[in-house]
């Protein structure tokens, strides 16, 4: 298995707010505030997995998977809880600082943290407060970046991504990046996502790349090989994700538990689509594989996934 370099959470800001005063510098503004970024030199890639796939189970069994299955990154998103998720608004940092243990003691990294929603529907002072636990989580669990599902309430959308403005430099302080992905509502598509970047208008504010998400929520009409063209300077990371459709009754049927590489997703091409926007390195992190109910085939799975994402950057 081929070799690659560690990530930190310092490590992965420092390059991400170089990287984007080094653009300013060149005159590739974003704006007036946000400067395009990549924060990993070509080459430097970190393959990893959420949990998502073993989410029946405690996430520990997720990460002993993880682990087996050959990956040295571990990102942290559903799992058998009372949230349904590995961390969230709702977990300490001491629980936080517990799970980032966990994930070491198996010789992994964290690059990724997904902690779902914030409280912007009760005001903007509880959205930012979510936002500060979720952030003093993921720096007690030793993440390298936290990322958000977006929010697909027009009304709340304003409220929502100030709260992420109001803490960016909070993050920034502790040395955290934070992300958004494509995930449907009014963060569907890569220019959405852009919008949101615009608005936040803080450099360690970025895009999570996702093209079976971009698949998905067009029905399949949207190509992410279009879409990721759409996004230069701004993607820092991707979920690695496959998608297939078919009809079944006269219904459309859409999948994502698509072991990557089998599915309408060309992740060349994506991928060749996001370098040349600028994002030449960093971590790829697989989210779905098809799945089934024996564990074992899980980290069959995975393995297999993990092969296929090496072969994609050689």
């Amino acid at each position: 298995m081929a070799r690659f370099p560690t990530i930190s959470r310092r490590h992965f800001l420092g390059r991400t707010l170089a990287a984007g005063a080094a653009a300013a510098t060149a005159g590739h503004l974003l704006g007036n505030t946000c400067a395009a970024a990549s924060p990993w030199k070509e080459g430097e890639w970190q393959i990893g997995c959420y949990t998502r796939p073993w989410d029946k189970f405690d996430y520990r069994v997720a990460l002993d998977a993880i682990a087996e299955a050959g990956y040295k990154h571990a990102g942290l998103m559903t799992t058998k809880s009372d949230t349904r998720l590995v961390i969230s608004v709702k977990t300490t940092p001491e629980e936080a600082r517990k799970v980032g243990e966990e994930v070491k003691s198996r010789g992994m990294q964290v690059p990724s943290v997904y902690g779902g929603g914030i409280p912007v529907n009760e005001s903007l002072e509880a959205g930012i407060e979510g936002m500060k636990r979720l952030i003093d989580n993921c720096v007690a669990a030793e993440a390298a970046s936290l990322l958000m599902g977006g929010i697909g309430n027009e009304k709340l959308y304003e409220t929502y991504y100030k709260a992420i403005a109001e803490t960016a430099d909070y993050a920034a302080e502790k040395g955290l990046v934070i992300t958004v992905k494509p995930h449907g509502g009014l963060n569907a598509t890569g220019p959405q996502c852009r919008k949101t970047v615009e608005f936040v208008g803080k450099k360690n504010f970025r895009i999570w790349y996702d093209p079976g998400n971009i698949y998905h929520y067009s029905d399949g009409q949207l190509s992410p090989i279009d879409d990721a063209a759409r996004v230069d300077g701004l993607v820092v990371g991707m979920c690695v994700k496959d998608f297939t459709m078919s009809q079944e009754d006269g219904k459309l049927k859409k999948d994502v538990w698509v072991t990557p590489g089998t599915g309408m997703v060309d992740f060349q091409a994506v991928l060749a689509k996001l370098k040349q926007g600028g994002f030449t390195g960093g971590p790829l992190v697989v989210e779905c594989f098809a799945r089934g109910e024996d564990p074992k085939s899980l980290i069959s799975e995975a393995k297999k996934t993990r092969e296929f994402v090496e072969q994609l950057v050689k």
